[in-house]
C-alpha cells in the first residue's frame, strides 16, 4: 500500500471509529433518557456539537387524553429561560443607545419608588437589586391566575422593602425579570412579546417560538402536566401574563438550538455584549444565564420551571456542545437528564439505578451511619434505620430506602441519587451525596 492510501486508508477508519462511537453515546443517551419515560419524563431532547445534532427524540405524550405523542416540534412553555432572551434584549437596546446597563431603574422609569433610587438596571440582570421576588409571596397561588397587565404586577412588589441594599449579593427574584420586561415596553413603546418576536425570532428564524397565550390556539403545543401518587394529573393555571419577561415564553429544541448557536456566534448581540452578557457578578449568575465549572468545563446554562414544565439549556463553549431537555411533566429530571446527557457527551459514563447491583451490609454498620448529617445551615440529610433498611430524608423531602452497593456507598431507586459515607470513622462522620453532576458533603451534627 503506497504511503498516500495508507493516509486515506487511516482517515476512512478513523472516521468509521468516530462515528461509530457517536452512534453508541446516541443509544446510550436514548437508553438513559427512555428509563425515565413516562412516569417522570414526557418530552424532547436534542444534543448537538456545532452543527452536527447527535441525538433529537421525543419522548411520552405531548396530550395524555389524546394521547398524542411529542415530536421534535412540540412547542414547551419556557419558564425561566424566558430570562435570557430578556437579558439579550435589553443588550440590544443598549448597543442601540436606548438605555445603558449602569444607569439606575430610576432614569427610565421616573415615578419609582425612593427604595429603588439605587438600583440600576444591571442589578436586575443579575438579581442583585433586593427587590423581593413576587412569586414567593404569601398570596402569589390566589393571584397567579387572573390576567395582570405587566404595570399591575410590577405595583405588586414595587412598594415593598428590599431584600438588601442594592448589588450587596445575589437573591434569584421574578420580580427583577418582570420589571425588565417593562422597562421594554416602556422604552420601546411596543410589547415585550413583540420586540421579543422581531429582533430574535424572526431574524434567527425560530418559528416555533413566542409569547405564550392562554386563549390563542398555537399548533403543536404541548400540554403541561404534575406528577401524583396515582400518574401525572393536569397542571394548575396560571395566566401568562403574570411570568411575563420571567418566563412566558414557549420553544422546541430545535429553535434552541438556532438560539444557542446565534447567541454564542455573537449573531444576536456583539461579542462586547455577549461577553457582558455570560460574566457572572455575585456567584455564577450572569444575565440571565448561570456559568460555572462542570467536570473540569465551562458551561453556560439556565433551567426553567412553570405549571406543567420544567427545561433545562446548557451550552458549553469550548466543544459549542448543546444540550436541550423540555419536559411536559413537573419534577427535576430535566436537570438530571441534562447533567447525564453531559456526562454521556464528554465520554463518560452513567450507571442508572436499575444496573446497580446491591449488596447485604451487617447490621453493625448500618446502624453506625444513622444520624443527621448538615448540608448548610438549615438543609440536613437525616439516616434512619427501620429494621435492616436505610433510608435518607433530606429536609422538607420524603422519606426513601436507600439500598448497597457497597459498605459505604448506597443508592437511592425512587431518584438518581447516591449517598457514600466516610471509610474512615464509626460511627461515620460525614456523607457526601451525590446528583445530578454535584457532589454535597454534609458533616454529622448527631
Amino acid at each position: 500500500m503506497s504511503a498516500m492510501k495508507a493516509i486515506i486508508a487511516a482517515v476512512v477508519f478513523g472516521f468509521v471509529a468516530v462515528s461509530a462511537a457517536a452512534q453508541d453515546a446516541a443509544a446510550r443517551m436514548d437508553q438513559v433518557v427512555q428509563s425515565y419515560v413516562p412516569a417522570r419524563f414526557m418530552g424532547t431532547v436534542l444534543v448537538a456539537r456545532g452543527d452536527t445534532v447527535v441525538l433529537s427524540k421525543a419522548y411520552g405524550a405531548a396530550n395524555l387524553e389524546w394521547n398524542i405523542p411529542n415530536t421534535p416540534a412540540t412547542k414547551f412553555r419556557l419558564g425561566s429561560l424566558t430570562k435570557q432572551f430578556t437579558a439579550a434584549s435589553i443588550l440590544l437596546l443598549e448597543e442601540r443607545g436606548k438605555l445603558k446597563v449602569d444607569e439606575p431603574v430610576k432614569t427610565y422609569l421616573p415615578d419609582a419608588p425612593a427604595a429603588w433610587d439605587k438600583i440600576t438596571i444591571f442589578n436586575l440582570l443579575t438579581h442583585s437589586s433586593g427587590i423581593p421576588n413576587f412569586t414567593s409571596f404569601p398570596d402569589y397561588a390566589a393571584t397567579q391566575a387572573f390576567a395582570t397587565p405587566v404595570e399591575k404586577v410590577v405595583a405588586r412588589f414595587r412598594d415593598k422593602p428590599l431584600d438588601f441594599a442594592p448589588g450587596e449579593k445575589m437573591s434569584y427574584s421574578n420580580s427583577g425579570y418582570v420589571l425588565l420586561g417593562y422597562l421594554i415596553e416602556r422604552i420601546t413603546g411596543g410589547s415585550y412579546a413583540t420586540f421579543v418576536q422581531d429582533n430574535i425570532f424572526t431574524p434567527l428564524g425560530m418559528k416555533d417560538s413566542g409569547y405564550d397565550s392562554n386563549s390563542t390556539v398555537i399548533l403543536h403545543r404541548a400540554s403541561g402536566y404534575s406528577p401524583s401518587p396515582a400518574g401525572p394529573v393536569n397542571a394548575g393555571f396560571i395566566h401568562m401574563s403574570i411570568p411575563h419577561a420571567a418566563g412566558a415564553l414557549y420553544s422546541t429544541t430545535e429553535d434552541l438550538l438556532k438560539w444557542q448557536q446565534a447567541l454564542h456566534g455573537a449573531r444576536v448581540v456583539s461579542a462586547a455584549s455577549l461577553q457582558k452578557m455570560t460574566t457572572p457578578f455575585k456567584g455564577d449568575y450572569a444575565f440571565g444565564l448561570v456559568v460555572r465549572t462542570v467536570n473540569g468545563r465551562k458551561m453556560i446554562a439556565h433551567g426553567g420551571g412553570i405549571e406543567g414544565f420544567n427545561t433545562s439549556l446548557s451550552y458549553f463553549p469550548d466543544e459549542k456542545l448543546t444540550i436541550v431537555v423540555l419536559s411536559n411533566i413537573n419534577g427535576p429530571t430535566a436537570d438530571e437528564l441534562g447533567s447525564k446527557l453531559e456526562v454521556l457527551a464528554h465520554g463518560g459514563t452513567v450507571t442508572l439505578p436499575t444496573e446497580r447491583k446491591e449488596t447485604t451490609v451487617a447490621a453493625s454498620l448500618l446502624a453506625s451511619y444513622v444520624g443527621t448529617y448538615e448540608l448548610r445551615p438549615g438543609v440536613a440529610v437525616s439516616i434512619t434505620l427501620d429494621g435492616n433498611q436505610l433510608s435518607g430524608q433530606l429536609t422538607g423531602q420524603q422519606k426513601f430506602p436507600i439500598y448497597a452497593e457497597s459498605d459505604t456507598l448506597f443508592f437511592f431507586k425512587v431518584v438518581d441519587a447516591s449517598i457514600e459515607f466516610d471509610k474512615g470513622a464509626r460511627p461515620a462522620a460525614y456523607l457526601t451525596l451525590r446528583q445530578n453532576g454535584r457532589e454535597m458533603k454534609a458533616t454529622r451534627k448527631n
